[in-house]
C-alpha cells in the first residue's frame, strides 16, 4: 500500500480573482513532475484547504490526477474535524482518481484516543486507497501517540503517518512500533534526514515548492546510502526553511513562488499577503539560493 518514497510536495492552490488558477497550478505540477518529484498533495494545509469547497476540492484533485496521468502519484487531503463529512470526501477524492488521501486528525473537537483511532478507522473503512495520517497538533491541537499509530497501523487501508509533532523522541516511539510496511514521513521540512534516519521512508514537503530538484536529491541520497551528502543538505537548506515559516504557512512559500513568478500574491481570508519585512526576508533568501 505504500504510496512512494522520498519527497512529495504539499502544493500550494495559486488563485485568481478570487477562484482556483488552473493554468498556474497546471504549471506548478507540470515543473514539479520535471524536477524529479516523487508525488504530489493537493488540498492540504499549504494549498489552503480549509477554505476550499468540497467541489473545489474535488474538481483540483481530478484536475491534478488527469494532468499527471500516473506519473506521480497524486495524494489528496480529505481531512476534516467531521467524521461523516471525511469519509463523504474521501469517497469524492477515491471516485476523482486520487492515489493516496493525507487525513488530517480532527481540529478542535480534540476526541478522545479511541475516538481519533474510530474516526480513522471509518474514513479507511469506506475506501480502496491508502490513507497516510497527518499529525500537527501546533495546528489541530491533536496528537497522534504512539499507541494510537500502532493500534491504526494494523488496518489494511493505512498505509503511514505524516508526523509534524516535531517531538523526535515520540517520532522514535512510533518507529519502533510500526513494521516495516507502514511509511513514516517528516512532516517538518528542517527533520526530514533525522526521521529519515530513524526508518522514515521521506517527507510531504513545503519548501520543495521551490527547490523541488534539489529536496528529492536530498531524500534520494539518504535511500541510497549517501547519508553525509543528505545530511550536509539538509543543514544547507535550513536557512531557506526557516525564512519560509517567518509567518504562517503558506503565506511566505506563496509569496516566493510569487516572486519566482509562478503564482498571484493571492491568498483566501483568513490568510493574506506576507508584511513587508517578511517579503523582503524571502526575497534575500531565494537571491542567496539563486532562485531569481
Amino acid at each position: 500500500m505504500s504510496l512512494f518514497k522520498g519527497a512529495a510536495t504539499a502544493l500550494i492552490t495559486p488563485f485568481k480573482d478570487g477562484k482556483i488558477d488552473y493554468v498556474s497550478m497546471g504549471k506548478l505540477i507540470e515543473w514539479q513532475i520535471s524536477q524529479g518529484i516523487d508525488a504530489l498533495v493537493v488540498c492540504g494545509t499549504t494549498g489552503e484547504a480549509s477554505t476550499l469547497s468540497v467541489m473545489e476540492k474535488i474538481q483540483l484533485t481530478r484536475f491534478a490526477v488527469d494532468l499527471t496521468d500516473g506519473r506521480v502519484p497524486v495524494i489528496a487531503g480529505s481531512g476534516t474535524n467531521n467524521t461523516a463529512a471525511s469519509a463523504d470526501l474521501s469517497k469524492g477524492m477515491e471516485d476523482a482518481g486520487a492515489d493516496g488521501l493525507l487525513v488530517v486528525t480532527p481540529y478542535y473537537n480534540k476526541c478522545t484516543e479511541p475516538g481519533l483511532i474510530s474516526h480513522y478507522e471509518k474514513i479507511a473503512d469506506d475506501i480502496s486507497i491508502p490513507v497516510i495520517m497527518y499529525s500537527v497538533p501546533s495546528r489541530t491541537g491533536v496528537n497522534i501517540s504512539p499507541s494510537v499509530v500502532s493500534v491504526l497501523s494494523e488496518h489494511p487501508n493505512i498505509c503511514g503517518i505524516k508526523e509534524a509533532s516535531g517531538n523526535i523522541s515520540q517520532i522514535c516511539q512510533i518507529a519502533a512500533c510500526v513494521n516495516d510496511h507502514f511509511d513514516l514521513y517528516s512532516g517538518n521540512d528542517d527533520q526530514t534526514i533525522p526521521i529519515m534516519s530513524l526508518g522514515g521512508s521521506g517527507c510531504i514537503s513545503t519548501v520543495s515548492n521551490i527547490i523541488p530538484a534539489r529536496f528529492s536529491k536530498m531524500t534520494r541520497d539518504f535511500l541510497n546510502g549517501r547519508y553525509i551528502e543528505a545530511g550536509k543538505e539538509q543543514v544547507a537548506i535550513k536557512p531557506l526553511i526557516d525564512a519560509l515559516f517567518t509567518e504562517v504557512n503558506p503565506v511566505p512559500v506563496k509569496s516566493a513562488l510569487n516572486i519566482m513568478r509562478m503564482c498571484n500574491l493571492e491568498y483566501r481570508l483568513p490568510m493574506c499577503p506576507p508584511s513587508n519585512k517578511t517579503q523582503y526576508m524571502v526575497y534575500d533568501v531565494l537571491e542567496e539560493f539563486g532562485l531569481i
